[in-house]
């Protein structure tokens, strides 16, 4: 068992501990949001035809920033959708997905069970949306989690991004939880750095040595670093 476990495990026995774990790159193999929205594109072509005569307007907003294009795309994929069919969508796919056993990080799973067991705080703090992983989460079967997501809202058009839970959002959105420290906290990119350097045990998951270095520059001290299959 990785040293963050089993601190935090050994603390249990004595009061609950916050342990955080990111989802996509650490429960998951890959991105489900991304997933999620090749998979409307694969079920509907006039999608795919609409974002392809959408391309000049993508290659200009890419000159300005690589969100751009992507969120564009994203608006298609989520096009005509309300909160009731986004919904049903969300959990069909998440339903469906379960099913990929393969997909999904065992090692990740079980530490996360751990934590749960030893009567720690579990929250998962995620760039996937809100909906999409809580769905994925409930199929495979873990409760009593927290979830903080980013989310989408309704447009004139159908469902679009409103708060994107990457980097120092992740923990913007831990404040306005009521947390600002955490004892243990997994995730699996430099762009989980702030919400690294607010841990006591820092832990990297399948990093490669030159990432566990720009991530320990970035939290000025060394951290842990785990391979999970």
């Amino acid at each position: 068992m990785p040293k963050g476990e089993m601190d935090a495990v050994s603390a249990g026995m004595v009061g609950q501990r916050v342990v955080l774990f990111d989802f996509d790159g650490v429960l998951i193999h890959g991105t489900a949001f991304y997933l999620f929205i090749r998979e409307r594109y694969r079920r509907s072509l006039w999608r795919g035809l609409l974002a392809v005569l959408c391309l000049p307007l993508l290659l200009v907003q890419r000159l300005f920033s690589r969100r751009l294009p992507i969120r564009t795309l994203v608006r298609i994929a989520l096009f005509g959708l309300g909160d009731q069919r986004y919904q049903a969508a969300a959990n069909a796919f998440a339903a469906s997905l379960v099913q990929q056993s393969r997909l999904f990080c065992r090692d990740g799973l079980q530490a996360l069970r751990r934590h749960q067991a030893a009567g720690d705080r579990v929250i998962v703090v995620t760039g996937c949306e809100h909906t999409l992983v809580s769905g994925i989460l409930q199929q495979l079967g873990l409760i009593n989690l927290e979830v903080l997501a980013s989310q989408l809202r309704r447009g004139w058009f159908g469902m679009r991004p409103q708060w994107h839970n990457v980097g120092r959002r992740k923990v913007e959105k831990l404040a306005q939880h009521g947390l600002t420290a955490w004892q243990v906290a997994y995730g699996d990119s430099l762009y989980d750095a702030p919400m690294l350097k607010l841990a006591t045990e820092a832990v990297l998951v399948n990093g490669t040595p030159a990432l566990c270095k720009k991530v320990e520059k970035a939290l000025g001290r060394t951290i842990t670093r785990v391979e999970w299959f």
